[in-house]
């Protein structure tokens, strides 16, 4: 859905492009830690599940949507003070109203991202995943011709270009939560959980078990998609060629990066249900199967981005001198997804061991002790080289990814040994 947004928003305009490129950037971190929170949901039912006290499922996915749903009354409070905050950041004037109208949509979606984020988490805890892939699926068939329709203005709708992005965004988080609810409510493969035969009110013991886990998960993600937001914001000052190039490729590695990530959400599963029955040893193979997925699929990737990156860049936009800069920043996202799959691998394992506090930590140094320094200088200064705007970032982006993967890595190992000697210590 971000890569047809951004590639409708690029079709109308590159500074359209630009806008939801800053815009994205700013409201993913928001919802991201919501996200974050619920993806500690996964491992506690998978854990249930796997030492079999499914009787505790519901009332587990019951204090998930009351915690996710109070976390994004909050996102909506940054609705009054976005078009201020982004008064004080050097950009283009078009550029800057587009973006405000675009973050002011997509944060009004934010409780029925909760909802569904909560909902979603459950589905996958409980080992299934298909019905999320096909209503994923079914709500871009329907995010297409909404953009489509708000971008350019039919049917009555008033012509929105980039900002119409937010709005069928919006409609579309909505119709995917009420779609995800309805399933599991009716699904017969669910009764047995009865998800919602009994109303659950909020328990602050069962919350805080949850915010221990999700937390840490939340701020690790946030961490690293900050950086990406942070680095939009930094390169607005070169304008919005500069910036649409910049997201095109990050646009394209994210899109790449969902395959090993979809390895790793799957792993940390996986781990939950074995460390639930005891099995320590089909654990740590799970944890090396993934990564061997992940290292392939990472190099496939990475080899394709390379030899295909003019025609991955032309997809997005007609402007040559985008395409052209684009094209040279896909080189360097081709050199980082090798450490991105490695990590968010290594990242999901200990998620599913419930280490997640060590992996904040982790991520924090990584991103934000590595990566962004090393951007920043590169990118802004001429210490060491000329400055070198946003290949210099890209090559901060690849030092805190392979400080990630290394030290993530380790921590597994590391775990792997605990549980080795006693598998209830993460019970």
């Amino acid at each position: 859905m971000g890569v047809s947004d951004t590639i409708m928003a690029g079709r109308y305009s590159y500074t359209d492009m630009a806008a939801v490129a800053i815009g994205f950037s700013i409201t993913m971190p928001i919802l991201m830690f919501i996200q974050g929170v619920t993806l500690g949901l996964s491992p506690i039912i998978s854990r249930l599940q796997g030492s079999n006290q499914t009787n505790k499922v519901a009332n587990a996915l019951h204090q998930c949507i009351w915690l996710s749903l109070m976390l994004s009354v909050l996102a909506l409070l940054f609705v009054f003070v976005i078009s201020p905050l982004l008064a004080n950041i050097e950009m283009e004037s078009d550029v800057r109203s587009i973006t405000v109208d675009y973050i002011i949509y997509i944060l009004l979606a934010a409780p029925g991202f909760a909802l569904y984020q909560s909902l979603r988490n459950c589905c996958e805890g409980l080992s299934s995943t298909r019905p999320t892939m096909i209503i994923m699926f079914a709500g871009l068939l329907v995010n297409i011709p909404a953009n489509y329709i708000f971008i350019n203005g039919l049917f009555g709708v008033p012509q929105m270009g980039g900002a119409g992005c937010g709005i069928a965004t919006l409609l579309v988080i909505y119709i995917m939560a009420f779609v995800t609810l309805l399933y599991m409510m009716v699904a017969k493969k669910l009764k047995k959980y009865e998800l919602f035969t009994k109303f659950h009110w909020p328990k602050l013991d069962l919350q805080l078990t949850q915010l221990k886990i999700g937390l840490p998960i939340a701020f690790t993600i946030v961490f690293e998609v900050s950086l990406f937001g942070v680095v939009a914001l930094l390169l607005a000052r070169f304008g919005a060629e500069v910036v649409a190039s910049h997201q095109i490729a990050l646009n394209f590695s994210s899109l790449m990066f969902m395959l090993p990530m979809s390895i790793g959400m799957a792993l940390a599963i996986r781990i939950g249900y074995t460390v639930g029955k005891e099995d320590a040893l089909k654990a740590k193979i799970s944890v090396y199967c993934a990564l061997v997925c992940a290292i392939f699929i990472a190099l496939f990737t990475a080899t394709m981005t390379v030899i295909l990156g003019a025609r991955i860049s032309a997809l997005y936009t007609e402007n040559t001198d985008v395409i052209l800069m684009a094209s040279s920043l896909l080189f360097f996202a081709a050199l980082f997804q090798l450490s991105d799959g490695i990590q968010v691998v290594s990242a999901n394992a200990l998620r599913g061991y419930k280490d997640t506090k060590a992996m904040l930590i982790l991520s924090f140094v990584s991103y934000w002790l590595v990566g962004l320094p090393v951007g920043v200088v590169l990118g802004l200064t001429d210490w060491l080289f000329p400055a070198m705007a946003a290949k210099g970032f890209w090559i901060g982006f690849i030092s805190g990814l392979s400080c990630a993967a290394i030290l993530m890595y380790w921590r597994v190992s590391v775990i792997q040994k605990r549980v080795a000697n006693d598998v209830k210590a993460f019970a």
